[in-house]
């Protein structure tokens, strides 16, 4: 979401108010190329996440279950971003720079048009065919149905098993459920922006696909920024969401803002206060995986991170 608003943000904007394109050719094929991977890294770890709830309801011993260890977190974590980069780099293929004159200016503009270069290769011209006349399905199923029927999916599975559960279920864990009915919700939320700000591309793709002989340039190019506009939007709205909902996270995420401030130094009181919000934190589970619930450790003098 970062490298998107930080990196392809700026290009849209520069185009769109100079009609002209930022480092041309590259920015045509790394834009789509950071895009539709940013499309995959959401989707595969919102089915990532589903899939971690499942297992958390399904445990026997849910309450108990040990932290997972990092090299197990960082090889998930290079599954979803190498799978997601991998599946993207047809979009490299795909996308070149043309340059049209403006009929109201005069003037010659640049836009980025889905056109493969005939210079590749004979078997890989045919793929990146293949894959463009595939592309508005291979969008629709892969990057919007499947996250949501994930989602979906394992959040009715979860809510079953815990409906059976509960009347087994002893009065000391039901902060345990409160707080797994806490992530529960933080996903479907996230499914649920993501659901939204994807449904105007996948209709406009779909539009395009079948109606483009009959479409101006202006509006093909309209709907083409509406698609990036609301993209721009999930990739804002997602890591507020995401640090507001899920309380570890958001605590980790203002500690670390605060060891990077100069002059930050903790107080008594910051101390205090930090080492109650500590004891808050633990009871909480974390959006990856479930901490143990255990005896909390005594209470001390904390400072930042650092």
């Amino acid at each position: 979401d970062f490298l998107i608003l930080f990196f392809c943000l700026p290009v849209v904007i520069f185009n769109e108010i100079t009609k002209k394109r930022l480092l041309g050719d590259v920015s045509c094929r790394v834009v789509p190329f950071m895009e539709v991977s940013s499309l995959g890294v959401t989707t595969f770890s919102l089915c990532a996440l589903g899939i971690d709830r499942f297992h958390a309801a399904t445990s026997p011993q849910a309450s108990t279950r040990p932290i997972e260890q990092c090299q197990s977190i960082i090889a998930k974590l290079a599954v979803i971003w190498v799978g997601s980069m991998t599946l993207s780099v047809p979009e490299i293929l795909l996308w070149q720079l043309a340059q049209d004159t403006s009929p109201v200016s005069g003037g010659v503009t640049e836009y980025c048009t889905m056109k493969p270069s005939s210079n590749l290769p004979e078997s890989i011209y045919s793929l990146v065919l293949t894959y463009q006349n595939a592309r508005m399905w291979w969008y629709f199923g892969c990057y919007f149905c499947l996250p949501i029927l994930f989602t979906v999916s394992c959040q009715l599975v979860t809510r079953r098993v815990r409906g059976t559960e509960k009347k087994s279920e002893c009065r000391g864990s039901t902060k345990h459920g409160q707080c797994e009915g806490h992530l529960n919700c933080t996903i479907i939320a996230l499914t649920v922006i993501y659901g939204l700000c994807a449904t105007p591309e996948n209709v406009c793709n779909i539009v395009v696909a079948y109606m483009s002989p009959d479409l101006s340039k202006q509006t093909l190019d309209l709907l083409n920024l509406i698609n990036q506009f609301f993209l721009f939007f999930k990739c804002s709205v997602t890591p507020v969401l995401l640090l507001c909902l899920c309380r570890p996270l958001g605590q980790a995420f203002m500690d670390c803002c605060c060891c990077c401030c100069e002059g930050c130094g903790p107080d008594a009181s910051s101390s205090e206060s930090s080492a109650d919000s500590k004891l808050k934190t633990e009871m909480s589970s974390s959006i990856f995986f479930d901490k143990p619930r255990e005896t909390p450790p005594p209470l001390l003098a904390l400072g930042t991170p650092c």
